[in-house]
């Protein structure tokens, strides 16, 4: 059997040149995945996906194709399968795969990239049960005093105001809006969502001050930082293991606290169901007790 024959017989590009050995490892290797990803950026944003959203599904999409080393047009679903189970991730982070395994097998099937779609039948994976994981609050106090006035500000947004690290990135000075009873916050959420969140004072005078008309954290991402940098500039200032998102439960944790008025907690977080904000809820122990307490009395 000939070179070209053989290439033929195994779904490779014939490639002429000294590179020609290059070009057949990185398809063997399923890199020829990644040539497709410009076109499909260009789809997520016409679709008007949100920039954090794309970044992840783009880096998903990155480690699957250097990860499953298949190319594009032989990928089966058991190769998606295996590559799914052979890492030890959380439900939650196995359905974020699955979830951008799914939309980006879609888009190379509507496009005529790829014959089928191996991503269609894959398994869902059940949803965990509720795990509030709110900052403790020794490691908040600790974040607060070593930060400086720049990530200070990040965290406080976050703890208490109970922001999203994107959310944080992208707060602008026109974002403070004044009324009767004070600062509230025009929050700009997931899906192009946006929610108003009361502001205390001292929050709205620093946040205005940092702005100065513009961006409280300007940067390269349409004029500010990125959601991934500010969580990892507010991460460094907590414990191993503890995330960004972990002050976003302890603000959840603590509104709730005061009325048990999970509705007005949701809607503070900017959910689109209570059941989700359950989850970031966690009852202090001392109130099951005190409602033990109370009926076997």
């Amino acid at each position: 059997m000939s070179l070209d024959t053989s290439r033929r017989a195994r779904g490779l590009r014939k490639v002429e040149g000294p590179s020609a050995e290059g070009a057949v490892v990185r398809t063997l290797t399923g890199m020829d995945w990644t040539t497709h990803l410009g076109a499909w950026t260009a789809a997520m944003r016409a679709a008007d996906l949100r920039e954090q959203t794309i970044e992840l599904r783009l880096y998903q999409i990155r480690r699957a194709a250097r990860e499953v080393r298949v190319p594009l047009e032989r990928v089966t679903t058991e190769h998606l399968e295996a590559w799914l189970a052979a890492h030890a991730w959380s439900r939650a982070s196995r359905r974020s795969y699955r979830a951008a395994l799914r939309a980006w097998f879609a888009w190379t099937t509507r496009t005529g990239r790829t014959t089928s779609d191996p991503a269609r039948d894959l398994p869902s994976p059940g949803l965990e049960a509720p795990a509030p994981r709110p900052t403790p609050e020794a490691a908040y106090r600790r974040a607060i005093m070593t930060a400086d006035e720049r990530t200070r500000l990040m965290v406080r947004l976050a703890a208490d105001l109970g922001l999203r690290r994107g959310e944080v990135a992208a707060v602008h000075a026109h974002d403070v809006v004044e009324d009767l009873m004070g600062y509230s916050l025009v929050v700009h959420g997931k899906g192009g969502r946006r929610r108003v969140v009361p502001l205390p004072d001292d929050l709205a005078r620093q946040v205005l001050a940092r702005a100065r008309g513009g961006f409280a954290f300007p940067g390269a991402v349409d004029g500010h930082l990125s959601a991934r940098w500010v969580g990892r500039l507010v991460g460094d200032l907590l414990p191993e293991g503890v995330t960004m998102h972990s002050l976003r439960h302890r603000f959840a944790t603590r509104v709730y606290a005061v009325d048990q008025d999970l509705l007005s907690t949701q809607q503070l977080l900017g959910h689109a169901s209570p059941v989700t904000t359950q989850a970031y809820v966690q009852v202090p122990d001392e109130a099951r007790r005190r409602l033990v307490l109370a009926i076997a009395s």
